[in-house]
């Protein structure tokens, strides 16, 4: 049997609650400091070593050579010959990815980047197909 006391009071407690839930499309959601969100790729740092698109066990990352390389440098007599530094394009697919962040921790030269950005949401497939230059 129900007693109606006992409801009212949780009724009245209740009401002086904060709420469990976030308002999160009016309010800014809080975002942690480790939180792992999509991935950024700094194209002058990478070196073109594909150990981010080895460890992905998604399968997400492909890192290709850049349609337009810099120029090659003029030799001067006397000094040698440095080559110019290839430039490489990173495609992430974001509908792959699970976030695990071990691209980021195996680049050498720290080429892939966690940023706070969690809001990926595309009805579209391609959308989702990041093309970094």
């Amino acid at each position: 049997m129900i007693k109606p006391a006992r409801i009212f009071s949780e009724v009245i407690k209740h009401l002086f609650i904060k709420p469990a839930t976030s308002g999160y499309p009016f309010e800014k959601a809080k975002i942690m400091p480790n939180f792992r969100g999509r991935i950024d790729f700094d194209s002058p740092k990478c070196i073109g070593c594909q150990m981010c698109v080895k460890v992905c066990p998604s399968k997400a990352i492909e890192i290709r050579l850049a349609a337009i390389q810099p120029p090659a440098p003029a030799q001067v007599e006397g000094q040698p010959v440095v080559a110019a530094k290839r430039k490489f394009d990173c495609f992430m697919h974001l509908d792959h990815c699970v976030y695990c962040a071990q691209c980021v921790e195996t680049c050498p030269k720290d080429a892939l980047i966690m940023t706070q950005d969690f809001e990926l949401a595309h009805t579209s497939r391609a959308a989702l197909t990041r093309h970094y230059k």
